[in-house]
């Protein structure tokens, strides 16, 4: 997906004067350091200092400690899988090869590398994840936790074999900052769990190569940070980067500069970058959690090397936690919402730990849950590690007393009913900032689950480079549970990444189990959503209005992948299995409209949902077409049987 002059003079067009001026002055510099790259000081007498506590090591769960070391395992034997596709090249990677498109990213200045180009390059996120290096985290953590030398070994070999390859700017790993950020974190981690092995200080603080590396990586950071209107998740994982090396290690005489800059960015961002109410404000719940790992990262080195933060960093994160203890289910699934990429700020752990719940467990560790929080019963690494470093505070402002049902600033509602009935209303923003780069055309859009089983599913995103097909069906209003008019979106797209109109949303109603609210993306019409949930007859009731001419329309359901719908007429019988039990519902769709259902259909694409980054399946989803000229409005009702 190479990017077209038209969407360049649109991307440009979203900029204030500011961002303006820094990316011309990131351009110059750029070609400046072609001609003359800039060299690492000499340094003498570095030593790490940032160590666990004594201790910390043994307060892993043996059940977490187990999943990593069969993890580890799995690594060691060279087999991961990234965005779906799986490896079994990682004992030994080519650090530029793409396994998906079978092609390697060419060589040369990293600024002249068309990363964007999957015809030059190949998928840039299969080629960039393994180097941020967050598996080396997950081997130097079993080494820690079983102190068998091969895990190190290993980690050291790897670590040795990509500075050697990734020469400072030169190729595709030196080309976003957020990758140098988070690759410089996984680096602080590794180092800190290999303290044991008598190979770590040889591996980082006495060789020459890795100071060059990770001074290098710094001095980019400091060089080109996102601006503007691309200040988003990036911008936050380039500061918690550069401010936790710059901690850990100390040993240039400009980290103490750096160390200041970064941790004035973190703070500015993270309050920029979240909501009053905690929520993200991207709008896309793993972002959510992505910034908040992050924030959580730095906040540990920040105590591990006894740098005061303000006030306010700790203040968004504790609230950042107490909303996601507020929006997810009863299975700790937090809503589907916006992009999602499968990006993680620290991984110390092995497969089938749940993210939600470790940052939930470590926020308990840190701030102290609150009564209204949910349970969380599984373990993890991660916890204990972070829980040891990060001095608890007493929280200086007033948490919420009960659970928030209710999130004004972000338009998010979480309804919920018995049986385990969880609702999500969408009524917000359309996006974060002038581009919205992660923000779908969802507006007035529901999620519905039961037990945590997806009913009304948010399909989610499957991609971002090179189908631009996929991308695009996967953040249509036509992809998403609400009504579209006349074949298009509610917002208008730019391209990848960039959203030249934003349709603007209002709520009207919101209680306890009522909600309600319009939108005027569609030029000349306001669409109104009205939804209630019965309590009493386990119903909900979703009312679509439109105010204007009368339209095409199509109104659309997407159902979870463990649904299967029989439709006859305008009713649809829905049946599922949860643990065993077979389970089922009714959909009363609008009689005005002529009902069909769509599977896994590709000319376009039509039926589909992407449990995560890279990988889709096929999924029942209803749609309803008809026109708006009548005056009732389009009334469904999903009603649960048991």
């Amino acid at each position: 997906m190479t990017m077209s002059v038209g969407w360049y003079l649109r991307r440009l067009s979203r900029m204030g004067p500011q961002e303006v001026a820094g990316r011309v002055g990131d351009t110059l510099r750029r070609r400046r350091w072609r001609a003359t790259p800039p060299d690492c000081p000499s340094v003498t007498g570095a030593r790490f200092t940032a160590l666990l506590p004594a201790g910390t090591i043994a307060a892993v769960p043996p059940d977490a400690a187990k999943r990593l070391v069969a993890e580890a395992d799995l690594l060691m034997e060279g087999r991961a899988e990234y965005f779906g596709v799986v490896r079994d090249d990682l004992a030994d990677p080519d650090w530029w090869f793409d396994p998906k498109t079978g092609r390697r990213a060419p060589e040369g200045y990293a600024f002249d590398v068309p990363y964007r180009s999957e015809d030059a390059v190949g998928d840039i996120k299969q080629i960039w994840e393994p180097s941020r290096h967050q598996y080396l985290t997950q081997l130097a953590a079993a080494y820690a936790i079983t102190g068998d030398e091969r895990y190190a070994e290993r980690v050291a070999e790897h670590l040795r074999s990509w500075w050697e390859a990734n020469p400072p700017l030169r190729g595709v790993h030196w080309l976003s900052g957020i990758e140098l950020g988070i690759r410089l974190l996984s680096w602080v981690w590794v180092r800190r769990l290999l303290d044991g092995w008598p190979g770590a200080a040889g591996l980082f603080e006495d060789n020459p190569v890795a100071r060059n590396q990770i001074w290098h990586h710094q001095r980019w950071l400091a060089a080109f940070p996102s601006r503007g209107s691309s200040a988003n998740n990036h911008v936050i994982a380039e500061a918690a980067g550069q401010f936790a090396a710059a901690c850990a290690f100390d040993w240039f005489p400009v980290s103490k500069s750096w160390r200041a800059d970064a941790l004035r960015s973190l703070d500015r961002h993270l309050r920029a970058n979240t909501y009053g109410s905690g929520l993200n404000r991207e709008l896309a719940t793993e972002y959510h959690g992505l910034v908040l790992e992050l924030g959580l990262a730095a906040l540990a080195e920040a105590d591990a090397a006894a740098v005061p933060v303000p006030a306010t960093v700790r203040l968004v994160l504790l609230r950042m936690t107490d909303a996601l203890a507020a929006v997810v289910d009863n299975r700790l699934r937090p809503p589907r919402q916006g992009d999602a990429d499968d990006g993680h700020g620290l991984i110390v752990d092995g497969a089938g730990t749940d993210r939600w719940g470790s940052l939930l467990a470590t926020g308990d560790a840190v701030f102290g849950r609150l009564d209204w929080w949910p349970t969380v019963t599984g373990t993890d690494v991660r916890t204990p590690l972070l829980a040891a470093l990060i001095k608890p505070a007493e929280p200086s402002v007033t948490r919420p007393a009960s659970r928030p049902t209710h999130f004004a600033d972000s338009g998010m509602a979480i309804l919920r009913g018995p049986e385990e009935l969880w609702v999500r209303c969408d009524g917000g923003p359309h996006g974060f900032l002038s581009i919205a780069a992660h923000a779908h055309a969802d507006a007035l859009s529901v999620e519905v689950r039961h037990d945590g089983v997806d009913v009304l599913a948010d399909p989610g995103t499957y991609c971002y480079h090179g189908q631009p097909e996929w991308r695009q069906y996967f953040r249509s209003t036509l992809g998403h549970n609400t009504l579209q008019l006349d074949g298009a979106d509610q917002s208008v797209s730019g391209g990848p990444f960039l959203w030249t109109r934003h349709a603007q949303t209002r709520i009207l109603t919101a209680e306890a189990a009522r909600w309600s609210a319009e939108h005027d993306g569609y030029q000349g019409s306001v669409h109104r959503r009205r939804v209630e949930l019965i309590a009493e007859t386990q119903e909900l009731r979703i009312v679509d209005e439109v105010r204007g001419p009368g339209r095409a329309a199509r109104l659309a359901f997407h159902l979870g992948p463990a649904i299967t719908a029989e439709l006859v007429g305008n009713q649809a019988r829905l049946t599922w299995t949860r643990d065993g039990e077979d389970r089922s519902a009714v959909l009363d769709l609008p009689a005005q409209l002529s009902w069909q259902a769509h599977r896994g259909e590709t000319e376009p694409p039509l039926g589909w949902y992407s449990a995560g980054f890279g990988r889709k399946e096929p999924a029942t989803t209803l749609i309803g077409t008809g026109t708006t000229d009548g005056t009732e409005g389009f009334t469904t009702v999903l009603g649960f049987r048991g």
